[in-house]
């Protein structure tokens, strides 16, 4: 009998091994790994993840339609809790939250920036321990135009009896998520997620259905050339923060950077480095971002690639909100950067 050729011989697993186990890691796979554990409380986040990637998928499928479609662009005529218009796409990607999470029975509350209360699911209340947070489309400004937008989340555990007032909210920082991260829908459809356990990222494979994973344990650089901040505002800042904005005018090796849609600046910014800024103004010194939704879920993923986030005199995960909707001024970034920008604030006061 003829010998098989040598090159047959090789064992199977040599060959794709590192590119098989890449495209196998999903992310409930991964939350799984991180957590070390298959005990109900990691099957739970495993699943709770699962969900918000559903979510996003839903969302970035209704996305890439929505200029052949008609009535998914443009305001619903409507005006939120915050006083904004409300573009039709918020309420579409605010409805699918609440329909991929109401039959989980993993979630007793979701609260979002476009409710102006918390929406309670009764059924799941005797057994979902948990709560969602969400921005469901941040930079919704750019909706119409075919630009970059993401949705922002955390999970917190419900702490004590809610009698429909959410009070354990206001009563805890926000070192008190137990998972964040965005979804950014560009060219591809990215999750990056924490739950405490360093920063990864997965983009979504069309052809799978899937999210899979693309890198590990990012870490945000030191330092970085971009700022990136709506310069539209200068009038209407502190003079400190005007001072910042004159530094980096006048200093060679910086490049501003800004798309009016937040998920996507500070993508760019942990990948490359730099800081973002949206401080209070004169009339609205508490800023525009809210606290629950966006500041401190942004603020624990930074933290957890290596970044800082501050409101320029206190860490953004120290702040206590005295209200669901509470605004906060942001800034977010690498450590030098965000350290240079507090110097000019505690100068100037």
């Amino acid at each position: 009998m003829a010998q098989a050729p040598e090159s047959l011989e090789l064992p199977l697993n040599n060959i794709t091994d590192k590119g098989l186990d890449r495209d196998c890691t999903t992310l409930s796979r991964h939350v799984l790994q991180q957590l070390q554990s298959f005990s109900p409380d990691a099957q739970d986040l495993s699943a709770l993840m699962n969900r918000i990637a559903l979510a996003g998928k839903l969302i970035a499928r209704r996305l890439s339609h929505s200029g052949l479609m008609e009535g998914v662009l443009g305001f619903t005529g409507e005006v939120n809790v915050q006083g904004e218009s409300v573009k039709k796409m918020d309420v579409f990607a605010n409805d699918v939250f609440i329909a991929v999470f109401k039959q989980s029975g993993l979630v007793c509350r979701l609260a979002s920036e476009e409710m102006e209360k918390p929406y309670y699911i009764p059924e799941n209340c005797p057994i979902g321990r948990y709560s969602l947070l969400y921005d469901p489309i941040d930079g919704s400004s750019n909706t119409d135009n075919n630009l970059s937008l993401g949705s922002i989340f955390a999970i917190r555990q419900q702490e004590g009896i809610d009698h429909g007032e959410a009070t354990d909210l206001l009563s805890s920082n926000g070192r008190k998520q137990i998972a964040a991260g965005y979804i950014l829908y560009g060219p591809s459809t990215m999750l990056i997620y924490t739950i405490g356990k360093g920063v990864h990222s997965f983009t979504l494979d069309p052809s799978l259905g899937e999210f899979i994973l693309t890198e590990e344990n990012i870490q945000i650089p030191a330092h970085g050339s971009i700022y990136s901040v709506n310069e539209g505002n200068f009038w209407q800042w502190d003079e400190s923060i005007r001072e910042y904005i004159r530094y980096v005018h006048r200093t060679e090796g910086y490049t501003a950077r800004y798309s009016g849609a937040m998920v996507s600046d500070i993508h760019r910014i942990l990948l490359q480095g730099g800081v973002f800024l949206y401080p209070g103004t004169l009339p609205n010194p508490e800023g525009k971002l809210r606290l629950l939704y966006e500041s401190a879920p942004l603020a624990f993923v930074l933290e957890q690639a290596g970044g800082r986030a501050t409101t320029g005199m206190v860490d953004i995960l120290d702040v206590v909100p005295k209200k669901l909707h509470q605004r906060t001024p942001l800034i977010i970034g690498s450590p030098k950067d965000v350290a240079k920008v507090e110097s000019f604030i505690q100068n100037g006061h």
